[in-house]
């Protein structure tokens, strides 16, 4: 079986990071199933939601799925190609899942799933499929004021490591222009945290 392909696209908000996603997406595949993580909760988002939609073409798949983002990927084929949109989301909801809130699940175990979630997520691709991941940079901005917000921002700093390590391509997009940050690495030096 040939092993398909990962790309990571990063970028701060609005910086054109999911339209440059469609674009590898269209180049890279005809069947092309896009993985929405975000909860519509609210007239904001929906209207987010609403302006994502109609600039992908109707052929694609749209499949809403906040935590369970693995099991969307399994049934994926060869050759298939999925945009996740985005990273952050995911981990979002999955640090804040009421489900796995109870005294028993420590702040540390969470961590823990979550960073063997994103191994997971970048080995999809073992399987043949592409996989295009949109996340967020969130590591540039303020130091978070509560704890929480610092936990997030080092899980999601780590988690981009993860990605970033497997993936082929690399790229940060800044006002909309995207540059292939991955290529630009000193030979071996992609990542220095043994694999991140």
């Amino acid at each position: 079986m040939m092993k398909g392909k990962l790309v990571l696209v990063l970028g701060g908000s609005r910086s054109g990071k999911s339209e440059f996603a469609e674009k590898i997406a269209a180049q890279m595949g005809e069947r092309v199933i896009y993985i929405a993580t975000a909860a519509v909760l609210d007239d904001e988002m929906a209207e987010r939601v609403r302006l994502h939609r109609i600039r992908r073409p109707q052929l694609w798949e749209t499949v809403e799925e906040e935590k369970n983002v693995l099991a969307v990927l399994q049934k994926g084929r060869q050759g298939d190609v999925f945009i996740l949109d985005c990273v952050t989301i995911w981990l979002t909801n999955l640090l804040l899942d009421k489900n796995n809130s109870s005294p028993e699940v420590s702040l540390a175990k969470k961590k823990e799933y979550i960073l063997e979630q994103a191994v997971k997520l970048a080995n999809t691709v073992e399987t043949g499929l592409h996989l295009i991941a949109v996340s967020n940079e969130v590591g540039q901005g303020l130091v978070p004021e509560n704890s929480l917000g610092r936990v997030f921002r080092d899980l999601s700093g780590k988690v981009n490591q993860i990605i970033a390590a497997r993936a082929e391509q690399v790229f940060l997009t800044v006002a909309g222009i995207p540059v292939d940050i991955k290529s630009l690495a000193p030979a071996g030096m992609e990542c220095l945290n043994n694999g991140c």
